[in-house]
């Protein structure tokens, strides 16, 4: 099936002075991504939907201005080159950025990497991470990038709301975690910059380098709590190969990629935060995640997804939930702080 840009190319090539050709990227994106291809240059759009009315939801300006802020920093991002904050360029507000090296995979067991590429890989990953909490947010320019302190109480409130808020099923195992992290906020660490989604999916890697060459998608990006990064990335530790990509029950030594434990002491050796990843943390992320997907859920229910991945996204909500009930009641295996 042809995907057709909700924008006309025409209106581009004005903006840019020239010809261009458009690909669209492939993926779930939330806000509309293209390959651009102008002359010599190899460029990425990404832009607000048409349509679209809430700004906090498609904040495409936040993510120019971190990735911007970032350069130089250590963490691999693309070069910004333009954002285009006038509506009636192409319809909506829009940036480009340098096209970079490299492929990204929705499976954390990366298979298309040699053995040696994925230790790599994650060790690459720990070390980025550490780049990013150690940054000196004031002085990138990045004090009002969001609030400083009390991140998880914010978070638990902002997610336990939207579960109250959606009213569309009951769920014992849902309101009893809603109820226990409320109950049960942790001490909060300093406040860094939080990439929102660190993931495997959202780290480009150059096979032809051997190095991770950017750092994507940083529309949830905030100051925050520098532990909610970690708990999202062992997040995917807790989950099966069905469940998003993930590595519980996999042969993790023979594909050479770290356990959770083993992770977390590559990014504290390269100065990252030191405080215990504790189950709350652990369960908050998959607690946020059903959340997420209970919405997705709702919506395949009142036929307004288009998705055609979203009704088995969807359905992943009551997984997570019991994902993270499990880590808290000491149902599994490791469940003490990592």
């Amino acid at each position: 099936m042809t995907i057709e840009p909700d924008f006309n190319p025409k209106d581009l090539e004005r903006a840019m002075g020239g010809p261009v050709l458009l690909d669209p990227v492939a993926s779930g994106q939330s806000n509309p991504t293209w390959f651009v291809t102008s002359g010599d240059q190899k460029l990425v759009l990404r832009k607000k939907p048409a349509g679209a009315t809430l700004n906090s939801a498609h904040a495409i300006e936040r993510e120019y201005r971190v990735m911007k802020a970032l350069a130089g920093s250590g963490v691999p991002v693309p070069a910004m080159i333009r954002l285009e904050e006038d509506a009636s360029v192409i319809g909506t507000p829009f940036y480009l950025m340098q096209r970079m090296a490299g492929q990204a995979s929705e499976n954390s067991a990366l298979p298309d990497l040699s053995t040696e590429q994925r230790g790599g890989f994650f060790a690459q990953a720990a070390d980025i991470l550490a780049r990013l909490h150690r940054l000196d947010w004031q002085a990138a320019g990045l004090s009002d990038f969001g609030r400083s302190g009390d991140y998880y109480a914010r978070q638990v409130r902002r997610w336990v709301r939207q579960w109250q808020d959606s009213g569309t099923r009951k769920d014992a195992v849902i309101d009893g975690l809603a109820d226990w992290f409320a109950a049960n906020i942790p001490a909060p660490q300093p406040t860094t910059i939080v990439h929102g989604d660190f993931r495997v999916g959202n780290l480009l890697f150059d096979p032809a380098v051997g190095q991770v060459s950017a750092v994507l998608d940083w529309e949830l990006s905030t100051l925050g709590d520098p532990l909610a990064d970690l708990a999202h990335w062992c997040m995917f530790y807790d989950m099966g190969p069905d469940q998003l990509g993930g590595l519980n029950g996999l042969d993790l030594p023979a594909l050479n990629i770290p356990d959770a434990a083993a992770f977390l002491d590559m990014y504290r050796q390269a100065g990252g935060c030191d405080a215990p990843l504790t189950p709350f943390h652990r369960a908050f992320a998959l607690f946020r995640m059903s959340v997420i997907f209970e919405g997705i859920a709702a919506r395949v229910r009142s036929g307004q997804a288009v998705n055609s991945e979203a009704a088995a996204v969807g359905a992943l909500a009551p997984d997570l939930a019991r994902l993270a009930d499990a880590i808290l009641s000491g149902d599994r295996a490791g469940n003490a702080s990592l």
